[in-house]
């Protein structure tokens, strides 16, 4: 059986999965007519807004400094990465781009977490894996082929995502909402900097800006709910379960634009769901 233990942060990590897969769609959608690094910056923009509110009005005792650094180093490397994401699948090269991201950004912290906290049992080892291809699955691409124009931004970016799991980790005990305030202010300064020096018109829709600010809002949540996850049960755990939120984001793609839903990526959905409890078990 799941002891309370396990329960605490695997609610975390399940309810990070549904504040990032949401966050991701809505962003993604605001982003097919507006300009895809102003909605990101309006994004980041009403996370650290919600954030700081909080921090405050709760009276949350601020961070040691070595905290706020570690924040502001993962908030700074997941708002680059994330615009290197975009770069990357701009190739077209989706097809491998898009999952090796996806793998890296999450197998990296996960052996870094192993290698701190020691090898967890059997059932979760074989979660971790079958994560791993469902996260493979669910984030590639079909009839798209696997060229290596994009890999080296993709690879790039997963730096960058497991870079961010890394550093957010490091803020230790620290109260989560000043944590992800310092966190988002780092990724609206490091994409705001982007487009101020994009060339070219930056326009965005006012209907966009709204879903934008959404998006940013769920962001903002699901990272306050990762780094529980993370100070209440183990980091390759809390890594692993996160980063399968991805299958949030298909599925509501095909529930609501009606986008093509592959075999595999139905296999990729079924194997994400099957490794949640058997990483719970520890």
């Amino acid at each position: 059986m799941i002891s309370s233990i396990q329960l605490q942060p695997t609610a975390f990590s399940l309810a990070a999965v549904l504040c990032w897969g949401v966050s991701d769609f809505t962003g993604g959608y605001a982003s097919k007519k507006s300009d895809a690094f102003l909605v990101t910056t309006l994004a980041h923009a009403a996370g650290f807004t919600l954030m700081l509110t909080l921090a405050l009005t709760t009276h949350a005792p601020f961070p040691s400094r070595p905290s706020v650094l570690w924040a502001v180093a993962a908030g700074a490397l997941g708002g680059s990465a994330l615009a290197v994401f975009y770069r990357a699948l701009a190739t077209g090269r989706m097809g491998i781009t898009a999952p090796v991201a996806a793998v890296l950004g999450a197998g990296i912290p996960a052996l870094v977490g192993m290698g701190m906290q020691g090898l967890p049992g059997t059932l979760p080892l074989a979660g971790f894996a079958l994560a791993g291809v469902g996260i493979w699955l669910i984030s590639r691409q079909d009839g798209v082929d696997g060229a290596s124009e994009g890999l080296g931004l993709a690879v790039l970016s997963g730096l960058g995502f497991a870079g961010f799991f890394l550093c957010i980790s490091r803020t230790a005990n620290s109260a989560a909402f000043w944590s992800t305030s310092c966190s988002r202010f780092a990724s609206l300064v490091a994409v705001g900097a982007m487009v101020l020096l994009r060339r070219g018109k930056h326009q965005v829709q006012s209907h966009d800006a709204l879903l934008g600010v959404l998006a940013g809002i769920l962001d903002s949540t699901g990272t306050l709910l990762f780094i529980r996850a993370n100070q209440t049960g183990r980091l390759d755990a809390a890594v692993m379960l996160t980063s399968l939120y991805p299958a949030i984001t298909v599925l509501l793609a095909r529930m609501i634009l009606k986008e093509q839903f592959t075999r595999w990526r139905t296999v990729g959905v079924l194997a994400a769901l099957l490794a949640v409890p058997m990483i719970a078990m520890q």
